[in-house]
């Protein structure tokens, strides 16, 4: 029952290149069908050879050839069709599980690391294309080559075809046996190696800190420690493999000199000719060769299996609300009424019975303890969270909606620290806003105490490196504001915009906010003094 879920599911992961696999089956079909009339010519012109049978000899070569043309052509076309199937397939599941993750709701802590994410994305997502584009359709068509070739032996020699198909059965129910060992081992490789790329991901993220901190030598060794495990995996399930495949092997190499000494002995009595032997040898191999390959290709479909349970669970992500944004005119406020949260891990209230107006207009400074619940209340405000109890209200003149993903389009919001993104500084700007003009970006970097980009040599056109590399944390800071305020948006929601500040940077910076977005709310989260002292409403949270 479980196997037809996984035949289900990669059904439904095929949409859309559906045509092209049947297309590419039909391929190998017709290259199958060419190389069995190229047993039937072969046998027929060495009969004619031998005097064993009559007709054009010119004529049997021609065909002969004909055949060997067309199966190399028909493979040609096939490895051409297979490729562009697969590629189209495996970006088309990237980018919906790409998307799908996007859209995930935020739940407090995430369930896999980013490194895993990525694992899941590239290797998972390869191995299920490979057995979509490959793996299935060879299977289909290898057991078609195979019923053709038992029913042809069987016609030109019952007993011989009964004697070699017989030795199949037993050689196969050995190899299963290993089935779901190999499964459990290739879902503890995968996952290893997720482990792997998230500790290359995040220690080479954080070279630096770890460098400064002297700490190369632990971190190697982490890394040595989890390559030893996944060696081990490795290995032993390429041990199960190996003899699941040397059991199958030895059972056809004994089918091979079963019908090679049938052969022999039909030479010296006389019942076969030359040409009926060269059949029977060509035909076995058209049997054993096929149920080979099976087998070869069984650990691949587990592999696939392993990666659809990883790859389902990225499905399974829960996702936000959907639907249509809803933008409030003119000012807006936002009203969080008796207001509770607790977050699913953990088991304090972060928030409890909090209520307060953010008034259209206002400006207000957040505060409180390291704890208090400042990212909370950011958070509820984006409706990342929702609230346990009591409500989140967007108001304004033109109505009113309660919070949710959809009422985010009102929110101008630049988070805590340096969060620009490899590129320039045009492209970060753009994220805000893809059509803003330059006198927008311009005015952006004003408001935002950022002028000094047009005094470098590129200007918007600055290169930007990871996590913006190349820029001091206060200059990637003061950026990543003028991003934000590109983006249209009633309400401003600033995470300690001025962390990375001088005292008269910070000052020029919330001076241009208030006068260049006056009407505006603007909630600023701040531990500095300054910033609660220029704000005229103050919160202060406390644990």
């Amino acid at each position: 029952m479980k196997e037809k879920g996984y035949i289900k599911w990669l059904w439904n992961a095929a949409r859309g290149v559906r045509c092209r696999i049947m297309a590419s089956s039909l391929i190998s079909i017709v290259r199958i069908a060419a190389n069995f009339v190229f047993i039937w010519s072969s046998k027929t012109i060495v009969d004619i050879a031998t005097g064993h049978a009559e007709g054009s000899l010119r004529m049997y070569i021609t065909i002969l050839a004909g055949c060997m043309a067309l199966q190399i052509l028909m493979s040609a076309a096939g490895i051409k069709l297979t490729a562009a199937t697969e590629i189209r397939l495996r970006n088309r599941l990237r980018h919906i599980l790409f998307t799908r993750i996007l859209e995930s709701r935020w739940a407090g802590r995430e369930t896999m690391h980013t490194g895993d994410m990525l694992s899941r994305l590239e290797g998972d997502v390869k191995t299920v294309t490979d057995a979509i584009c490959r793996t299935i359709p060879t299977t289909m068509v290898t057991s078609l080559q195979l019923a053709a070739a038992i029913i042809i032996l069987a016609k030109l020699d019952w007993r011989l075809a009964i004697c070699t198909v017989a030795i199949m059965p037993v050689a196969l129910l050995i190899s299963k046996s290993h089935l779901k060992t190999m499964r459990n081992l290739t879902r503890e490789i995968r996952d290893t190696d997720s482990k792997v790329q998230s500790h290359l991901q995040e220690n080479i993220q954080h070279k630096t800190l770890i460098s400064t901190m002297e700490r190369v030598p632990e971190i190697a060794g982490s890394l040595t420690g989890m390559l030893e495990d996944l060696q081990r995996q490795i290995l032993r399930r390429t041990g199960y493999a190996t003899f699941s495949r040397i059991i199958v092997q030895s059972g056809f190499a004994a089918g091979y000199l079963t019908v090679f000494l049938w052969g022999v002995i039909g030479l010296k009595n006389g019942s076969i000719t030359f040409g009926m032997m060269t059949a029977f040898l060509q035909l076995v191999s058209q049997i054993q060769r096929p149920v080979v390959d099976m087998s070869r290709l069984l650990p691949s479909f587990i592999h696939a299996t392993a990666s659809i349970d990883r790859l389902k669970e990225l499905y399974a992500l829960p996702l936000e609300e959907k639907g249509s944004p809803i933008m409030l005119k003119g000012s807006v406020g936002i009203k969080m009424d008796n207001v509770t949260f607790t977050y699913p891990d953990g088991g304090k209230t972060v928030i409890e019975h909090f209520s307060h107006d953010f008034v259209p207009g206002s400006i207000t400074a957040v505060t409180g303890t390291t704890g208090a619940g400042k990212s909370t209340v950011i958070r509820l405000i984006l409706a990342l969270i929702l609230p346990d109890k009591g409500t989140i209200e967007f108001y304004s003149r033109s109505g009113s909606a309660k919070a949710s993903p959809r009422t985010r389009c009102n929110i101008v919001y630049v988070p805590q620290g340096n969060t620009l993104i490899s590129g320039t500084v045009r492209s970060n700007l753009l994220l805000g806003n893809p059509e803003a003009t330059e006198e927008e970006m311009q005015k952006a970097l004003h408001i935002a105490a950022a002028d000094f980009v047009l005094q470098l040599p590129e200007g918007l056109d600055t290169v930007c490196g990871e996590t913006g590399a190349g820029m001091s944390e206060g200059q990637a800071q003061r950026i990543a504001i003028a991003r934000g305020l590109l983006k249209n948006g009633g309400v401003i929601l600033l995470d300690e915009p001025t962390s990375a500040l001088d005292p008269d940077t910070e000052r020029t910076l919330l001076k241009r906010l208030s006068e260049e977005e006056s009407g505006k709310t603007i909630i600023i989260v701040s531990h500095s003094p300054s910033v609660t002292a220029y704000c005229p409403e103050r919160v202060h949270l406390s644990r």
